[in-house]
């Protein structure tokens, strides 16, 4: 994170310091304490929430479990509360794995379900657990963090949280702004594009809940030390409730979580005296930012910036289409003689339907080879089984000299496999510049910690990924739209970040399914001249593609599939002369 960016957060902290030591009684502090928490537990949970987009109505539990962990800690072992805060981030962080366990498994609904559950499993242990958790009588003279042998005053849990938010503030900025955040926007609009270009989901999703996991957890610590009390009425579902409307309604960046986190504290603190009301104000205020901003905050000031031009980009007019190809990473150790790519009787069926029925075929270095047959003749789920995104039943798949047969989709993306999709699964909510940037992941190597403490090694590799995203545009010609919204390019080009979000590893395969569909005579000559030009740069091509125009131009080899089984193989004028595959397209003479 540059000075630049850390000045505006420093301002505002400084602010909230001078306002705790202006005199301000207790209430008020109060307030502003609160606006600490909220925000600190906010920081992760809008990672879970707004970058991973996992909807959680259970994270009540874990700021229970930091505020327990404190509790029991310091009452009945008098530990010391320092420690105890730091064992409560760790507890915390362990059962939010314990979460994402099961969470993992479901998706939309049922995965709130599941979050859900666990909230009220930990509500109602703190409640009717008396012999350990205390229930409604709750415990007392929680130890509280002392400075030079006295508590700290009220004054002084203002600075304690203000420091604490904006070291949270400047890491999750990092992290967001660096191959994690990419991944997880990644996750959050398509999780199968996110696997093809090498992201675990399920390392990312485990991810999010554990960071989610510590900043709640450190929240509930931090106010049962502050208050020096904590009952089971402090953990409830309304929390959970709360926390989800802080998230939604300010907006998925850290920013939007610091103004949420401002605008429901100050409205929590003036419907106090009235608590029937909030459940009803806070509806209200989830269905305004679902339907009038669903970007929260954040959004309706980013794009207000958009649209008086205060948001700049660095310029690129001078980086070398040829960039990328030079700092690709080289081609796999594999024998020039042995195909780099080989298929052996793979079959796969659902049920009584067999769309793959032990085809065979290889694919040779730096050429281009097209899969071609009518509809159903099980063409995607060719390309679906070679990417690991379906098991196969049996066969094998070698590729590089290693059978990866049913291998997860990250796992084979990550040894050099890349692909497009018949329909478009582009990132929505980022640019064509970071679509391309996710693309590069795989050939990434900064750390978790690197990314979220800014090291300069990791300053340095995204300059060098920014740099290669912005030649492999160039190279697609398509660097003048680097800086706009994804899903807003004209169909065509949409078509063209996808092949350049794939090859921006230099994958030493490329699955391109139909990537013509849809596209006018002019763009799919421009598409033929970009996929030739692939070729040239050596890059290994598997095609499936309806332009039967564009195949026999363009194909070194061309492999006919019908029903699911392999029914010809060989050059362009061999295959156009082939009578099963006249048949197969224009049906048996009569």
């Amino acid at each position: 994170m540059t000075i630049k960016k850390i000045l505006l957060p420093l301002c505002v902290a400084a602010l909230f310091i001078g306002l705790a030591y202006s005199g301000l009684n207790d209430f008020y502090l109060l307030i502003i304490f609160n606006i600490g928490v909220y925000h600190i537990a906010a920081t992760g949970f809008n990672i879970l929430v707004g970058q991973a987009g996992q909807k959680s109505l259970g994270h009540a539990g874990l700021f229970g479990v930091g505020a327990y962990t404190v509790a029991l800690l310091t009452v009945e072992y008098q530990v010391d509360p320092w420690l105890s805060l730091v064992a409560a981030v760790v507890v915390s962080a362990a059962f939010g794995i314990v979460v994402a366990i099961p969470a993992l498994k479901v998706q939309g609904p049922s995965l709130a379900m599941v979050t859900i559950a666990f909230g009220l499993l930990i509500e109602k242990i703190v409640a009717e657990w008396t012999d350990v958790f205390k229930g409604q009588q709750g415990f007392y003279g929680i130890g509280a963090p002392m400075i030079g042998g006295m508590p700290l005053d009220s004054r002084q849990w203002v600075v304690v949280v203000v420091v604490l938010g904006l070291i949270l503030y400047a890491m999750t900025s990092s992290l967001l702004d660096s191959r994690f955040g990419r991944a997880f926007a990644a996750v959050r609009t398509s999780e199968i594009a996110a696997r093809s270009v090498g992201i675990s989901v399920l390392r990312f999703k485990t991810l999010a809940f554990v960071i989610s996991a510590v900043t709640c957890g450190l929240a509930g610590a931090l106010v049962a030390q502050q208050n020096q009390y904590i009952n089971s009425d402090f953990v409830n579902f309304n929390l959970s409730v709360f926390l989800l409307v802080l998230v939604l309604f300010g907006g998925r960046t850290p920013a939007g979580a610091f103004m949420g986190s401002v605008v429901l504290a100050l409205i929590d603190a003036l419907l106090a005296r009235w608590p029937e009301v909030q459940h009803f104000v806070y509806g209200g205020i989830l269905l305004f930012a679902l339907y009038f901003m669903p970007d929260g905050i954040a959004g309706v000031v980013d794009a207000f910036k958009r649209r008086r031009g205060l948001v700049s980009h660095e310029d690129a007019s001078d980086v070398d289409a040829d960039e990328w190809s030079r700092s690709a990473p080289a081609a796999g150790a594999v024998e020039s003689s042995r195909p780099l790519l080989e298929v052996t009787d793979l079959y796969k069926a659902y049920g009584g339907v067999v769309p793959t029925n032990k085809v065979s075929f290889t694919l040779r270095r730096g050429t281009i080879t097209s899969l071609i047959g009518p509809n159903g003749a099980g063409k995607t789920t060719m390309l679906n089984l070679l990417s690991g995104l379906v098991p196969a039943d049996a066969g094998n798949i070698v590729f590089q000299g290693r059978d990866v047969t049913n291998l997860q989709a990250d796992r084979v993306a990550a040894l050099g496999l890349g692909r497009t999709f018949q329909n478009l699964k582009l990132f929505h909510g980022l640019s064509a510049l970071e679509n391309v940037m996710v693309g590069l992941y795989r050939v990434q190597e900064s750390g978790f910690l690197s990314n979220l403490l800014n090291l300069s090694s990791r300053r340095r590799e995204e300059a060098s990924v920014r740099t290669r995203a912005y030649s492999i545009l160039k190279f697609c010609e398509l660097e003048q739209y680097a800086h706009e919204e994804a899903n807003s390019l004209p169909y065509g080009l949409q078509r063209r970040l996808e092949i350049a979000r794939a090859v921006a590893a230099m994958p030493d395969v490329l699955l391109l399914d139909e990537p013509a569909a849809g596209l006018n005579p002019s763009e799919t000559d421009e598409l033929t001249h970009l996929i030739v030009k692939l070729k040239e740069r050596g890059l290994t091509i598997l095609l499936i593609e309806h332009h039967m125009d564009l195949v026999m131009a363009i194909s070194d080899h061309i492999v006919a599939l019908d029903y699911g089984t392999k029914i010809a193989a060989g050059l362009p004028d061999q295959i156009q002369r082939n009578p099963k595959v006249i048949e197969a397209y224009l049906g048996a003479p009569a």
